[in-house]
């Protein structure tokens, strides 16, 4: 199993390639690295208060229970208890590891994806998902010949413990950012409709909303592992946006599987993205003075709209390479406090160490309610710039970062664009295609230089043109 771990965890199909046999190595493995390295050290001894705890959650997906069962003895197995929170979202996991001061966390979901897969993804005592130097520890582990790691007996064994009880005070947390229970109450009465996208945040979200002070319509708020992100949620947030204009509501969320997500939709059912999103949070930080250096850090997808309206405010967007492990990492190393992705999944270092759905749109709705602006408005900030995407699919991969011809015809781009415009060209991580996104004021112009470069390309790696999508804009 080369590549064990992929940019968030591992993933598969869940009891294909993703078994329990599997599950508990990885078990094992995740147990040991993070006991040794967690907080209280390696305690692992007859006495059960020493052992090392590990916070468990999972999303509603009818695998979860399989490999909940396997990745439990995994880490019983090597002397860690693990603390059963149920169905919460992933956020919730990573906040109830740092606050119940255990050894990390591990979640049980497959996010965004479709129901027959599932994954395993890991949390330090802080909270933060391991880094790549972990993960390939624990993946020696799991793939290593020989089983070195602890196998204790009697009383050393760990115990699994019902841990439901705690997600109150993951919900306490969410509700006391914005203020406490009816903080948004304010001067519009802020119904909002909710999808939660039948997974983790069901039966949770809708209530910490209430709670602080918002009425709530909630869609697809119940459990359902054989229909978690089926045309609804994050990916497909249509439906939401519809049941907004509607049901005359402010606002719309929608949460992915997991809850890590989240996608908006204004009072007019528009879709308000990740970049929207980090626009809205971004500006009313800077009006308040509450932005550390005036940044908020994006990947090379969010679209220029985004600098160009935190510019009018002396603001500025730093970018990384796609993940929000990438948006996280530069984040901590830059001291700056909001940053996320287009995707939705947009992290505030003040609450959170990764993304956080149901934080994040109970901040916007914040925002909202303070400013007394509707989010059209808000989020009208950002007026997005033509995006056009070419695929071009090719045999020598590899030959992209060292080719003359491509890097010179990037840079001719990249000069005729200058700074009302920009250019990504990029190998896909998963199959044999080079990505090339340009975005510019000209839609016809950008589609044209997108064409050429991508031709370019193929002529220098083998390739031929896969798709081309016509530029998108405001």
């Amino acid at each position: 199993m080369p590549g064990l771990f992929g940019t968030d965890g591992v993933r598969g199909v869940a009891n294909v390639t993703l078994t329990p046999e599997q599950t508990l190595r990885i078990g094992r493995a995740g147990a040991d690295h993070l006991a040794t390295r967690g907080k209280g050290g390696d305690g692992r001894d007859a006495k059960a208060a020493d052992r090392p705890l590990l916070v468990l959650g999972r999303d509603s997906r009818l695998s979860g229970d399989l490999l909940a069962a396997a990745l439990t003895a995994g880490c019983c197995s090597v002397g860690v208890d693990v603390l059963d929170a149920g169905i919460v979202p992933t956020p919730g996991v990573a906040f109830l590891a740092r606050h119940l001061g255990a050894a990390g966390g591990v979640m049980i979901s497959a996010s965004h994806n479709p129901v027959d897969d599932n994954g395993v993804k890991f949390f330090d005592a802080a909270g933060y998902k391991l880094s790549p130097e972990a993960e390939e520890d624990v993946e020696a582990k799991v793939l290593s010949k020989q089983d070195r790691m602890p196998r204790p007996s009697g009383a050393g064994v760990g115990c699994r413990k019902d841990g439901h009880q705690h997600a109150r005070a993951y919900a306490d947390h969410l509700v006391t950012s914005v203020g406490g229970e009816g903080a948004l109450a304010g001067a519009l009465p802020p119904l909002v409709i909710a999808d939660l996208a039948f997974g983790a945040t069901a039966r949770f979200g809708a209530q910490v909303l209430r709670r602080a002070g918002a009425r709530v319509v909630a869609m697809n708020d119940i459990w359902d592992g054989s229909r978690i992100n089926v045309r609804c949620g994050s990916t497909n947030p249509e439906a939401m946006a519809k049941r907004v204009t509607e049901e005359g509501a402010i606002a719309g969320l929608a949460f992915d599987g997991d809850g890590d997500r989240v996608i908006a939709a204004d009072e007019k059912g528009r879709i308000v993205d990740g970049d929207h999103i980090l626009a809205v949070l971004g500006l009313d930080l800077v009006a308040r003075k509450a932005l550390p250096k005036k940044t908020v850090v994006a990947t090379v997808m969010s679209n220029l709209g985004l600098d160009l309206a935190l510019r009018e405010v002396g603001g500025k967007v730093t970018r990384t390479p796609v993940g929000d492990r990438a948006v996280l990492q530069e984040m901590l190393a830059s001291g700056v406090a909001l940053g996320g992705e287009q995707s939705g999944h947009v992290i505030l270092a003040e609450y959170a160490t990764t993304g956080d759905g149901i934080l994040v749109g109970l901040h916007l709705l914040s925002v909202v309610a303070r400013s007394g602006r509707t989010l059209s408005e808000l989020a009208g900030k950002v007026v997005k710039l033509p995006q056009v995407l070419v695929n071009v699919k090719v045999q020598k991969k590899d030959k992209l970062e060292t080719s003359e011809k491509v890097a010179t015809a990037i840079e001719r781009v990249r000069e005729a664009l200058g700074h009302t415009g920009s250019v990504l060209v990029r190998s896909s991580g998963t199959e044999p295609l080079v990505r090339i996104m340009i975005e510019g004021r000209d839609a016809k112009r950008i589609g044209e230089m997108a064409l050429t470069l991508a031709r370019v390309v193929a002529a220098e790696l083998g390739g031929e043109i896969v798709q081309s999508q016509e530029p998108k804009g405001e």
